[in-house]
């Protein structure tokens, strides 16, 4: 299927917004608790729109990076797409059964469960970055949890947005499921809109935007914000595995991936050595930069310019900067080894987002962790060594959204473990079962019978009544 160009977008105005946030209420107030049924027939409708446009899909991306590796998006986008469609499809009705929870002896007889609600309309705003699966991801667990959906889809991006909203106006009515285009102006507005949750994937800085946006109307929110992932290398673990790893949750997508690793410790005395492990890492995995498929580009122009201030800051302020590419390409960033970096530099300070990495020097596994203490809580953490007291430590000393040991990246596909971050890169979670519990309400039920023992605690008072709860306090 040809990739679709999309007209010159006239931006909504907020009317339009709210007149479909009105009109997805509407359709909640209409049928407020879907069945499985239901929600099954929204995944598999969204399953087979994926499944069906394949093709479609990976040569919009491309065309809105410029050029994006057809399998980094079939790996990176679809694939954990249609995983976690499938996962929430066979355990949805075990998360929609309610919960039965214990009763205190004083309030007996009684009962008392925990039954999920949807929440009603969630409004999801999507980054540029990984364009379908960070639609897909929460649209997943926002329809598995009987809600109404809009997603605001970058203005980057407008090939694959232009797209989505075609597809998946195929299968969802715009009371279901609308997918709004537009400008910086649109996504003002849209984080504005009273939804009854709003996630957002993005930079911190917009992320504070957006959480202000949404205090007006006291909208929960989800926040995936990213920052600066570090990668610890520990002084056992044979180099060529750790550099390898690393190379490719770095090189995936360009490093333009918000859990990509943002800097590697290094024991000092292996500094050298892992830089030429890693350099030999990312030449096998990219041999060249010019006509390589494999080679994803810079999204645009800005973001191209932005990482080449980076490199030129580095370089001004006494970084020793390492081409790990001979040849160049337009669009393409030669990926780059960092050495000799300090905290006057903005790459030190600023999420990357891009192929350049520095490389810090450590003396022992607890300044290690007392360096990515001493910064905002980060969104993964990766820790590279064998050894079980080891990574005990690291655990136990740190705190980040997500942690993988001995690899990178792949803690975000596993559809059973929660997904978010803590402190600067975000708060709240989604991904399988917290995905569905992000989206839904958690109602406590009290449930009494016809026999009223409560009545024992009514007024008026006297010396029975300082008797009973004196027992009551005492168990």
């Amino acid at each position: 299927m040809p990739v679709e160009t999309p007209a010159a977008h006239v931006p909504l105005a907020a009317e339009h917004l709210q007149q479909i946030l009105a009109a997805q209420r509407s359709a909640c107030a209409a049928a407020p608790l879907p069945d499985a049924q239901s929600r099954r027939q929204w995944l598999d409708a969204l399953r087979d729109v994926l499944t069906g446009n394949q093709q479609a899909l990976i040569e919009a991306i491309s065309a809105d990076f410029g050029n994006r590796s057809a399998d980094e998006t079939l790996l990176a986008e679809i694939m954990p797409s249609l995983h976690g469609i499938r996962y929430a499809r066979r355990h949805l009705r075990g998360w929609m059964k309610p919960s039965r929870r214990r009763v205190g002896m004083a309030f007996q007889p009684a009962s008392a469960r925990v039954i999920y609600q949807p929440l009603g309309v969630v409004g999801i705003i999507v980054p540029w970055n990984y364009p379908l699966y960070l639609a897909i991801g929460p649209l997943v667990g926002a329809l598995a949890a009987g809600n109404r959906v809009m997603l605001k889809m970058s203005e980057s991006t407008p090939a694959t947005g232009a797209l989505l909203q075609r597809l998946l106006a195929q299968v969802f009515p715009e009371n279901q499921v609308a997918v709004v285009l537009g400008d910086v102006e649109v996504g003002k507005a849209f984080a504005r809109l009273p939804f009854d949750h709003l996630l957002f994937t993005g930079s911190t800085q917009i992320g504070r935007d957006v959480m202000r946006a949404a205090a007006d109307n006291l909208t929960p929110v989800t926040l995936e914000l990213g920052g600066k992932s570090p990668a610890i290398v520990s002084p056992t673990v044979p180099l060529a595995d750790a550099a390898e790893r690393i190379a490719f949750g770095k090189t995936l997508n360009a490093g333009q991936t918000c859990v990509a690793p943002d800097y590697v410790l290094v024991p000092r005395a292996r500094l050298d050595a892992f830089a030429e492990a890693y350099r030999a890492a990312v030449r096998r995995l990219l041999p060249k930069l010019a006509d390589n498929p494999d080679y994803t580009t810079i999204i645009n122009a800005r973001q191209l310019a932005r990482l080449q201030d980076y490199l030129d800051d580095a370089r001004s302020k006494g970084a020793r900067v390492l081409p790990l590419f001979d040849d160049s390409a337009p669009g393409r960033l030669a990926h780059h080894l960092l050495l000799d970096v300090n905290e006057h530099m903005r790459v030190m300070h600023e999420e990357i987002f891009g192929p350049l990495l520095p490389l810090v020097p450590y003396d022992d596994l607890d300044a290690a962790i007392a360096y990515v203490n001493a910064r905002p809580r980060p969104l993964a953490l990766y820790f590279f060594g064998y050894d079980r007291a080891e990574q005990q430590r690291v655990l136990q000393g740190t705190l980040s959204g997500g942690v993988c040991l001995n690899d990178t990246l792949l803690h975000v596909a596993q559809d059973d473990l929660p997904f978010g971050g803590v402190g600067a890169s975000g708060m709240g979670h989604y991904h399988g079962h917290e995905g569905f519990l992000t989206f839904s309400k958690a109602r406590g039920v009290f449930s009494k019978p016809r026999l009223n023992a409560a009545r024992l605690i009514y007024p008026p008072y006297g010396k029975w009544w300082q008797k009973l709860l004196y027992r009551l306090l005492i168990r």
